[in-house]
């Protein structure tokens, strides 16, 4: 069943190209970002082998996907912004596609890197498209939200669509490997909060001391 929705939505990420170009690429991925069940590891590699087959240019591809990315985490980001996150919690909870709990993983996420995490989160599956929302729920800055969006996206749809575009009929096995880059990704930031938080620990113990040490001097 999986399989053939995988194949549902290739048929119709290609007719969208057939019929629009790059730009149909790009509607695809805007798409992908507002209902994440949407694969992009399917959608961008065929959008690369598509490239490969001459009926589309690839950096026009990336171009427009990366623009897609853009508007579908504007939508969402306006959607936190203006529901906030008690109602958001309820709507999501109403909603087919979406869950509560991926919600509030997008949020967590939000909440332990920062702005940051709207640049890496483009690389981690879900959070990927929901961490727009806790980022329109806590009115991030618009023009840092842009930017690290741009980049986070643009680095993730060049990554896939290249991938597609090199290994042609076989574009299929980018979505194998895209569990190790994510898998990397977030070994990387897990790793980052561990070395923060001992910092943090070591940090204590000194400035204790250095507050103990004014106390006992009479001058």
């Amino acid at each position: 069943m999986l399989d053939a929705f995988f194949s549902g939505v290739g048929s119709w990420a290609v007719g969208l190209m057939e019929t629009l170009g790059a730009p149909g690429a790009g509607l695809a991925v805007a798409l992908e970002n507002v209902f994440p069940p949407l694969p992009s590891e399917v959608i961008l590699p065929l959008a690369g082998f598509t490239a490969a087959q001459g009926t589309l240019v690839l950096w026009h591809v990336v171009v427009w996907t990366t623009a897609g990315s853009v508007v579908g985490a504007l939508l969402l980001y306006a959607l936190g912004a203006w529901l906030g996150r008690a109602r958001l919690h309820r709507v999501a909870d109403r909603m087919p596609l979406v869950s509560v709990d991926e919600v509030v993983t997008a949020e967590r996420w939000f909440e332990r890197h920062g702005e940051m995490s709207v640049f890496f989160g483009r690389l981690v599956p879900v959070v990927r498209s929901l961490i727009s929302i806790p980022a329109g729920v806590e009115r991030m800055p618009m023009a840092r939200f842009l930017l690290w969006t741009a980049l986070g996206s643009g680095l993730w749809n060049t990554i896939l669509v290249t991938g597609g575009f090199w290994l042609g009929e076989r574009w299929h096995l980018v979505e194998s490997g895209v569990g190790y880059l994510q898998a990397a990704v977030v070994a990387v930031l897990v790793l980052g909060v561990l070395v923060w938080i001992v910092r943090k620990v070591r940090r204590r113990p000194s400035a204790r001391s250095g507050a103990a040490g004014s106390a006992d001097d009479p001058g």
